[in-house]
């Protein structure tokens, strides 16, 4: 799964973190590889501010939106961040949208993932083992029609969060968080 994947982006100079320390534990990398600045991985990423209530647009964002601090979705209750971005596909992930939580003042992740219905199990355990907080419920569901997990969780229930932290460090702490599920994944396929 993430072995193709990472070889495809292994192309180019450099390559983040978790697929350069991915790749160098499975012997992927004929020559040193270069790790590139975490805050670069969603540079080219389609980002959209929209309506909780009517999903409408409200402004296309460039990539510099994602410095501004995660408490904007606070002071913009009524707003949704939709983001989609290659990475997300070696993660098996379709976009990724955060809110925050009128009722109970989480930040919200919405997404799906593309893994057939069989891993019902492992997704289940490793979301129980790794959401650490009171708060740490999920709604995992098969959707069927689309062919893919639709999975809606606490940004404040992951290791590492932080409200202090930027809407873009939000997206790589999901982006980190997706890619250990996947390679646990792949662990116990093997």
């Amino acid at each position: 799964m993430l072995k193709d994947q990472i070889k495809q982006y292994m192309s180019s100079e450099a390559i983040f973190k978790e697929e350069k320390e991915y790749a160098e534990r499975h012997g992927l990398a004929d020559t040193p590889l270069i790790e590139k600045e975490a805050s670069l991985r969603f540079e080219d990423a389609y980002i959209e501010r929209c309506d909780k209530e009517t999903e409408n647009l409200i402004r296309n964002e460039s990539s510099s939106f994602l410095t501004q601090p995660l408490v904007f979705l606070k002071k913009h209750k009524n707003e949704f961040i939709y983001l989609e971005s290659k990475w997300f596909d070696v993660v098996r992930a379709e976009s990724v949208s955060i809110e925050a939580d009128d009722v109970f003042g989480t930040y919200d992740v919405m997404l799906g993932i593309k893994l057939q219905k069989k891993y019902d199990k492992k997704l289940k355990q490793f979301l129980n083992s790794h959401l650490h907080s009171e708060s740490s419920k999920f709604d995992l569901l098969f959707n069927g029609q689309e062919g893919l997990w639709d999975l809606n969780f606490a940004l404040n229930s992951m290791e590492g969060f932080n409200e202090n932290m930027s809407i873009g460090e939000g997206y790589q702490l999901i982006y980190q968080f997706l890619f250990k599920l996947m390679e646990s994944i792949e662990e116990e396929d093997i």
